[in-house]
């Protein structure tokens, strides 16, 4: 397999004669970011109980290297979770890479905070992240799926 394929970041499988995309799921950036800054406070909170509950006289250090930790991974990772796309077609939903998953064998999808997860039949579970209309990507989904 191609390395580009396996890194890419929108759907690589391709069509079948007669399939055609409906819909494409894109990340929100301002998704993106609200749940990294509350991923950031909990982080913060939790680095000030640890050393808050082990005697560490400067608590507020564990703050600082909360925020410090997810404003690194958000910044880092962004470039490539932002480009993420899913395609839901007549016949599948075609995510980044080489996932593609038919309708027919998808029996749960389900809302994760800002994320949509998909699980197959086989248990195989997929996630379209950082999705600024969680609930109504969650209805296309099962709509197209015959489980609306």
């Amino acid at each position: 397999m191609s390395e580009g394929l396996i890194h890419a970041m929108t759907p690589t499988a391709a069509l079948e004669d007669g399939e055609r995309v409906i819909l494409s799921f894109h990340p929100d950036r301002a998704t993106y970011w609200r749940d990294h800054a509350w991923l950031a406070a909990s982080a913060m909170a939790l680095g000030m109980a640890v050393l808050w509950a082990i005697g560490n006289p400067h608590v507020w250090t564990g703050a600082v290297g909360g925020l410090a930790a997810i404003a690194v991974r958000g910044g880092y990772v962004a470039s490539d979770e932002l480009k993420a796309r899913w395609d839901l077609t007549d016949r599948r939903l075609l995510g980044p890479q080489t996932r593609a998953v038919r309708l027919s064998e998808i029996v749960t999808v389900r809302g994760l905070g800002s994320a949509v997860q998909v699980v197959t039949a086989a248990g195989d579970k997929h996630l379209i992240k950082y999705q600024a209309d969680r609930a109504g990507t969650e209805a296309r989904i099962r709509a197209a799926a015959g489980r609306g």
